[in-house]
């Protein structure tokens, strides 16, 4: 007998292999085997089985490492539509789909969901049972249908995915449930499990190889029929799905940095509309590509406009940060105005969260007397000074150097420190106020694997006064205590090379605002900036997301950038630089002669943005066109196996973000 095996490799076709005789009666498609590939020994997935091939001597497989199979037909399919859709192989999307470390043992037995006695199910308000109502029916249909659900912060969209997964779990069918990060959420997992008790499968990547197992093992034998986790949740092996939801759908978390680099929501779709699954897309801040499906009738477009129990969302001023540098006061991160606000808050015993979206003490290191700024030897960027370890530290490639006092080019000048990350908020915080409870929440403070859970419960029983962070403190973050806001830098994604700049700011400078005033006490938001008039932030200062996407639009039309077309991005990579521009250029000729009868423009080369990384020279060039489909047909025919042209790697990156 053989076996077609496929291997998480850029290679668009399976290998055959002899199946030996102790394996035939056990072997099924769907199963991972251990196969000889040239000198290495590679696990494979078996996509056939058949008497005969045209191979003149195959070689025999080695392992059989299952005992059924890990991917059903459904989830070939899935990983086909991936193929074509990524423009990556067959083998690279089975294996994105089946966790690597994945040890499936013999059928749990006799393994029961211990009982749970749920709280009180609040009664929905009537704009959440008028948005129900179309769900509801849908649901009933076990039709594919997608929902935008475009709710402000505190309107109630937890209760209603709560309620969703009731309805399906009464079908008899499971449900999906994706957050962005799933330490970052955890009162979103507390009300599943207040809800459904043990019957909620986690999937993160904080699990252990163990604990992975067993909730694959639980789903797959749909012993579990709800999981909650963040974006390979996805592909979690359920049976009968019947709805899938995202949290937060437009974060760009949802989006893979790996081949293939998948985007959780369009997989969700995808999965959804083979299984006649309903989608819910949930957001404060929708994506200008949802919020554009849903006004084009792709989506339908479900809205709770108003916070729940009438609480009103907090107020925002604007501190202009250019007349704080012309009143002549010593130049601080926190404005004079935002540190009086402060000082309230910490005398009235309520909580406070301040955001700057950089990590470390110093942003700059450099050199007074001749101008050097001091950078990472194998990616050119500014190194970051990171003061609790007393290190320079790259972000990208997270090379470490202890801190030189003396500049090393010029041995004259004491190097000096400029911009602020959250180190030194935090200083300044513990200087203002020594005595309060301050906490940092970043990625520095959040390595261990309960770290997030115990600085929620240290906010939730008030033992901090003030929290400062990045991202991570706009993202689901419920206290009622906090009733104010501090945005210390709002420029710092707005002045980046990237189209999404405007997006990116009003998103983060919405969520993080609705944080404020969830609780009977209202709320206030100071977001300091020195572009205070530009329109991503007014937008963000009024609440209004209709006045953000009608500028944004706009934009996106007369620049034909997405959702008006879709981009692929190409990255082309090597040691030598001039080896690699020349392999962009010629790439980018090869594309621009196929592509240009089927409206495919094509943008560069040019040097990538982060124009090293670890010591390999990057270039890039950008493809444009009305679908994804020409393009990737186009790719396919310029780019030979293993994704290389003239001999170097070529990253492909599908509706990039």
């Amino acid at each position: 007998m053989i076996a077609q095996v496929i291997f998480n490799l850029p290679i668009d076709r399976g290998f055959d292999y002899v199946v030996p005789q102790a394996m035939e009666g056990l072997l099924r498609p769907g199963m991972r085997v251990q196969a000889p590939f040239g000198p290495r020994r590679l696990i494979g997935i078996v996509s056939w089985l058949r008497a005969r091939t045209t191979v003149t001597h195959p070689r025999a497989l080695l392992r059989l490492i299952d005992r059924t199979p890990v991917l059903t037909r459904d989830d070939v399919r899935l990983a086909r539509w991936m193929s074509s859709y990524y423009c990556c192989s067959l083998g690279e999307a089975c294996a994105t789909m089946v966790p690597t470390s994945l040890r499936v043992r013999e059928p749990l037995l006799g393994e029961e969901s211990a009982d749970h006695a749920p709280g009180e199910i609040p009664d929905l308000t009537a704009q959440q049972r008028a948005v129900f109502a179309p769900i509801e029916s849908v649901l009933r249909a076990s039709s594919h249908h997608v929902f935008l659900l475009h709710g402000v912060t505190g309107s109630g969209k937890t209760e209603l995915y709560l309620r969703v997964v009731e309805q399906v779990l009464r079908q008899g069918r499971s449900a999906i449930c994706l957050v962005p990060e799933i330490a970052l959420t955890p009162q979103t997992i507390d009300r599943f499990r207040q809800r459904f008790g043990s019957t909620v499968s986690l999937w993160h990547s904080r699990l252990t190889r163990q604990q992975r197992s067993t909730q694959w093992q639980r789903l797959a034998e749909g012993k579990s029929r709800l999981v909650v986790g963040t974006r390979s949740a996805v592909f979690a092996p359920v049976k009968q799905l019947g709805a899938i939801i995202l949290d937060e759908e437009h974060d760009s978390s949802y989006k893979q940095d790996m081949t293939p680099r998948y985007h959780a929501r369009e997989v969700a779709i995808a999965r959804a509309r083979m299984a006649s699954a309903v989608v819910i897309l949930g957001s404060a801040t929708p994506s200008i590509e949802s919020s554009y499906a849903a006004k084009h009738a792709h989506y339908q477009l479900l809205e709770l406009p108003e916070r729940v129990q009438g609480r009103r969302l907090p107020q925002v001023e604007i501190i202009d940060m250019r007349e704080e540098l012309a009143s002549g006061q010593r130049f601080a991160p926190l404005s004079r105005r935002l540190q009086y606000a402060l000082r309230r808050i910490v005398d009235l015993r309520e909580q406070a969260i301040l955001l700057l979206n950089r990590r470390g003490f110093a942003r700059v290191i450099l050199c007074p007397a001749c101008g050097l700024v001091v950078r990472c030897r194998q990616c050119a960027v500014p190194l970051i000074y990171h003061a609790t370890a007393r290190q320079l530290v790259c972000h990208y490639c997270n090379e470490r150097t202890t801190q030189p006092e003396m500049c090393p080019a010029c041995q004259r000048g004491y190097l000096r420190f400029r911009g602020s990350g959250t180190e030194r908020i935090e200083s300044e915080l513990h200087r203002m106020f020594p005595i309060s409870g301050i906490a940092r929440m970043d990625t520095d403070t959040t390595t261990r694997r309960e770290s997030h859970r115990q600085l929620y419960e240290s906010i939730k029983t008030q033992e901090i006064d003030v929290l400062v962070g990045t991202q991570m403190v706009a993202k689901g973050l419920d206290i009622p205590q906090v009733t104010l806001v501090g945005v210390v830098s709002a420029d710092t994604a707005l002045n980046l090379p990237d189209f999404r700049a405007g997006e990116r700011t009003f998103d983060l400078l919405t969520q993080v605002a609705g944080r404020a005033g969830r609780g009977d006490r209202p709320g206030q938001v100071f977001i300091q900036t020195y572009c205070p008039d530009h329109y991503a932030i007014q937008a963000a200062s009024r609440h209004d997301y209709h006045e953000f996407y009608r500028a944004e639009i706009r934009m996106r039309k007369r620049l034909r950038l997405p959702p008006f077309v879709h981009l692929i991005e190409l990255t082309i990579q090597g040691r030598k630089p001039e080896r690699v521009q020349r392999t962009a250029e010629a790439l980018a000729e090869g594309l621009r002669s196929r592509g240009s009868r089927r409206g495919i423009t094509v943008l560069g080369p040019a040097p990538h943005r982060l124009k090293t990384l670890r010591g390999t020279v990057r270039w890039r060039l950008v493809m444009k066109a009305h679908s994804v489909g020409p393009m990737v047909r186009v790719l396919r025919r310029c780019v030979g196996d293993g994704r290389r042209f003239h001999g170097l790697p070529v990253i492909v990156d599908v509706d990039p973000l």
